[in-house]
């Protein structure tokens, strides 16, 4: 199946016509179908929690950019990313960036990275993201900054774009293939966890010194942190038990909290995942790969390389897990959680929904409307169980010109606490705040989720908007990014 076979949302002029297309597809997606402005928006009302105060419901989501210097500094891609964060209108800025706690763990040679020598860059991320948002809004009163903690993991590529240095917890019989990894390729030893855990605390302080008011603890995205989750086959007290699994995010929480007690800590972790995903071999041409099928596991049933996956059948997420993760987050009185799934490396349809994929990607294997259904549908049903926890739903993006709508409605009938936006942020930053406003709404700049902002890292070049933000569109790098693509 093509991306033919679906339906182009950016061709339904007319709520009604969405509304019809959801209700095709059997999915479940809250929608309201007049905006309200101001003061009478849900998306504008605050938002409080266990000494936690955020002025709205608007969050925008960490993101790589890809752009920093090779020493972890930012670039002036990196500063001009982080003023349309602040231009977005959002309270709650979920990261900014994935900011890695050390060299080795970083997931480019070019991403940000937290250390001394990278104090004053980092301030100033801070400082222009505030500087803009006072001049979109009005005020700073309830701007609520975060920072993400990081460390890649299997997909480390610290020196260069093209070069994995994978630091592994388990052998993966999939992953492991695909990046090439022989069966005595060493595992990170308890030692190194722990080492890896101090840099955590390091970062946690020093966050908390250059005045953020959270750091996220990542744990999605088969980052280290989620491969933590999934460490069923490893030995040893960081594997096995789901009490040695998390036995990592205890231990980081417990030193940030010895080193910096004020800081506030936040999880952005995947609830669900499934098996990896490959495009279909019968149905992929040159330069255009098939739809997405997964991997074959006849032998790998059950399946104990995953989290939030049913053990019998990988391609279904099983959410007992996920529940008992909850309930340890809960226990460690961290109330901000951010809701995603998968990875952007081996299954990107769960994870991101979108029509067109990224270079190194499959066409989607169901109508990506299934998935942003599927990722608010969890969203609601953890909300549902954790009252007192502050949720961030993920995947509205593929939503395009229905955003603000579903985003009011999800909002207004809980099934999130706060919205969070990310690929659109890179093209139209204040599309939110604009509709929740009253302002005309841009069409014209509306994210239509052609993946470019994915193909261009996956080529070495900083991750942006390169076809409908001028910044981009017109420079060298998108020169370099079409050839890119038309490589076979």
């Amino acid at each position: 199946m093509s991306t033919q076979s679906f339906v182009r949302l950016g061709s339904l002029k007319e709520i009604k016509d969405f509304l019809a297309h959801v209700r095709s597809l059997g999915a479940t997606i809250p929608f309201d179908t007049e905006i309200a402005h101001r003061q009478d928006s849900p998306l504008r009302s605050p938002l409080q929690c266990g000494g936690i105060k955020i002025g709205n419901r608007i969050a925008v989501q960490p993101m790589e950019g890809w752009d920093g210097t090779r020493e972890g500094n930012p670039s002036e891609y990196t500063i001009r990313r982080w003023r349309r964060f602040g231009r977005s209108g959002a309270k709650l800025i979920w990261g900014g960036e994935a900011v890695a706690v050390s060299h080795d763990g970083r997931a480019n040679p070019n991403q940000l990275l937290i250390a001394p020598h990278t104090r004053e860059g980092l301030a100033g991320l801070r400082s222009t993201l505030i500087e803009e948002h006072r001049r979109t809004t009005g005020s700073q009163d309830g701007l609520f900054i975060g920072l993400q903690l990081t460390h890649s993991g299997r997909f480390c590529r610290p020196n260069a774009h093209d070069r994995l240095r994978p630091r592994i917890l388990y052998h993966h019989p999939i992953l492991d293939r695909r990046l090439s990894l022989s069966s005595d390729y060493p595992l990170l030893t308890d030692a190194e966890i722990e080492a890896i855990i101090e840099d955590f605390h390091r970062a946690g302080k020093l966050a908390w010194e250059l005045g953020f008011d959270f750091v996220d603890i990542k744990h999605c995205h088969g980052y280290l942190g989620h491969e933590f989750l999934s460490a069923h086959t490893r030995e040893g007290k960081y594997g096995g038990t789901f009490e040695n699994r998390t036995r990592f995010l205890r231990e980081v929480v417990e030193g940030i909290r010895s080193a910096a007690p004020r800081m506030q800590i936040g999880v952005r972790f995947s609830a669900f995942d499934t098996i990896p995903f490959q495009p279909h071999p019968q149905l992929s041409a040159k330069g255009r790969p098939g739809p997405g099928i997964p991997e074959p596991f006849g032998g790998l049933i059950p399946y104990r390389w995953g989290f939030g996956v049913n053990p019998n059948d990988p391609t279904q997420m099983d959410l007992s897990e996920t529940v008992r993760f909850l309930s340890i987050l809960q226990d460690l009185n961290i109330r901000l959680v951010n809701v995603t799934a998968g990875s952007p490396y081996y299954n990107p349809h769960i994870q991101r929904p979108a029509l067109y994929p990224p270079s190194d990607g499959y066409q989607p294997p169901e109508d990506p409307l299934v998935g942003v259904a599927k990722q608010m549908g969890v969203t609601r049903q953890l909300k549902q169980l954790f009252p007192n926890l502050i949720f961030v739903g993920s995947a509205y993006s593929y939503l395009q010109d229905f955003l603000p709508h579903v985003a009011q409605a999800a909002v207004r009938e809980g099934w999130a606490d706060a919205v969070g936006v990310g690929r659109m942020v890179l093209t139209y930053p204040e599309f939110l705040w604009d509709a929740s406003e009253g302002n005309i709404i841009q069409h014209k700049r509306i994210c239509r989720t052609f993946s470019d902002c994915t193909t261009a890292p996956r080529n070495g070049l900083p991750s942006g908007c390169y076809p409908l933000d001028s910044y981009y569109k017109v420079s060298k790098m998108a020169e370099q990014l079409k050839a890119a693509k038309t490589r076979p």
